[in-house]
């Protein structure tokens, strides 16, 4: 779909970093030996990007920026099998759009208008633009990097063998994160936007709404929204029952720096 050019291997040594205290900004150790600070969009995106993990960058401008690195896709080493799995949440959104712009998607193509970035109730939604039957469509993009064998919470998880469970079987989930409480929601705006989608359907049912989650992992066999987030999963199956469109795809990062479509349509669990 496209190349986000060199990808440049280090490993996540402190975050936050030494020198600058956002948690965004990550000392990493380079293959050389080199220290250099990189950006971390997606925080520590639960281990992924934090401490001693493995992660593939590319180079910025630091003329403007503290950073001359940003993290954008990890390393996964699992059974013997090595994986990336794409982590900066600007990633999705250029996969999605360049989907949208080669007629890569099945369930939405050969597009008469396509906007980004446009405002609906209060909310700046991803895309929007007119099918191939002039139909109006508003379509908000997510970024799932986890995945497991199981969906629930880590300490629960850590109870289950799951050495027979096949690899390639795996749940893509979202959300997961940190919250004070574990009743909270775990990404407010993501609740928002799925909430506002809903409201947009029900309000204009000639309106296309779609929520597409982006699994940029090889591993998984299906998505949902995660059981440990009640509020945004129930968010979610309404969102469903009022026909909001519920997409999930899966993409397959290489080390040379491309990314492919492997499904457009992976199986979503509600």
């Amino acid at each position: 779909m496209f190349n986000v050019g060199e990808l440049i291997k280090g490993v996540v040594v402190k975050r936050p970093s030494a020198k600058c205290k956002t948690p965004y900004v990550a000392d990493v150790m380079l293959e050389n030996g080199d220290m250099v600070l990189a950006h971390s969009a997606a925080l520590g995106c639960c281990g992924y990007c934090d401490k001693n993990a493995t992660v593939l960058m590319i180079k910025v401008d630091n003329t403007k920026n503290v950073c001359s690195h940003k993290i954008i896709i990890a390393e996964d080493y699992e059974r013997e099998q090595y994986q990336l799995i794409g982590t900066d949440p600007k990633l999705a959104e250029k996969i999605v759009f360049s989907c949208l712009d080669n007629n890569s998607f099945s369930w939405l193509k050969h597009l008469n208008l396509l906007q980004k970035e446009k405002k609906f109730l209060n909310s700046r939604f991803d895309f929007t633009g007119l099918d191939e039957n002039n139909k109006q469509f508003i379509l908000e993009v997510k970024n799932v990097p986890l995945a497991d064998y199981v969906d629930m919470l880590a300490k629960d998880r850590k109870k289950i063998d799951t050495s027979n469970y096949d690899y390639n079987s795996k749940i893509a989930y979202f959300p997961d994160g940190y919250r004070k409480n574990v009743k909270d929601t775990v990404s407010p705006r993501a609740l928002k936007h799925i909430e506002e989608l809903t409201t947009i359907k029900k309000e204009n049912p000639e309106i296309r709404t779609i929520l597409c989650f982006v699994i940029q992992r090889k591993d998984v066999s299906s998505f949902q929204p995660s059981i440990i987030d009640e509020k945004y999963r129930n968010a979610v199956l309404t969102a469903h029952e009022n026909n909001v469109e519920i997409r999930a795809i899966q993409t397959w990062w290489n080390y040379d720096g491309t990314v492919s479509l492997i499904n457009d349509s992976l199986k979503v669990n509600i």
